[in-house]
């Protein structure tokens, strides 16, 4: 006995193979989209430099600005004239908080910097000054030199110095 499979059969199978390939391949150019678009986290380097002759610790931290998460936390040593490249922070919408702290831990500064999907690169420079530099995608850059206050007079909960409300008037 032998079967015989008409013209109309194989048309049918193929249009439904067709047709279940290219809802496969939607999935995935929907995924890839996706992934393009939005759901891709960059990265953003970190450099810091010393241009200073003294000995200073450094602490690095990050948190996500609307939940206060804690997405970065680095710890380094840095001698006169040495150069640190840290692990990148994701590029998201955050707050650096970044500690420099003298040989005996005595003398701090905190200075505070925004990082977003748009920050390419951060560069602090360990100086007289003691500057966060950001470096936007767009070419522009943005010092934070403003000083954040001591560990102790910064609010943890929002990261604003204690008694320094932006909402105030003079």
């Amino acid at each position: 006995m032998r079967f015989r499979t008409s013209n109309v059969n194989r048309r049918t199978v193929l249009q439904s193979a067709g047709a279940l390939t290219a809802v496969g391949l939607a999935g995935c150019l929907e995924g890839v989209q996706d992934h393009v678009e939005g759901s891709f986290q960059g990265v953003v380097p970190i450099e810091i430099y010393s241009e200073t002759d003294r000995y200073y610790n450094v602490r690095l931290e990050a948190y996500e600005r609307e939940t206060n998460r804690q997405t970065y936390e680095e710890a380094y040593s840095i001698t006169p004239g040495e150069n640190v490249i840290p692990p990148n922070l994701e590029g998201v919408y955050q707050t650096l908080r970044v500690t420099r702290f003298d040989l005996n831990d005595d003398e701090m500064e905190v200075r505070e910097a925004i990082v977003t999907p748009d920050t390419s690169l951060v560069v602090i420079w360990l100086d007289d000054e003691f500057v966060v530099e950001v470096r936007q995608d767009d070419g522009e850059s943005i010092n934070e030199t403003e000083d954040a206050g001591s560990v102790d007079d910064v609010d943890s909960a929002d990261g604003v110095p204690v008694g320094d409300d932006p909402n105030e008037d003079d």
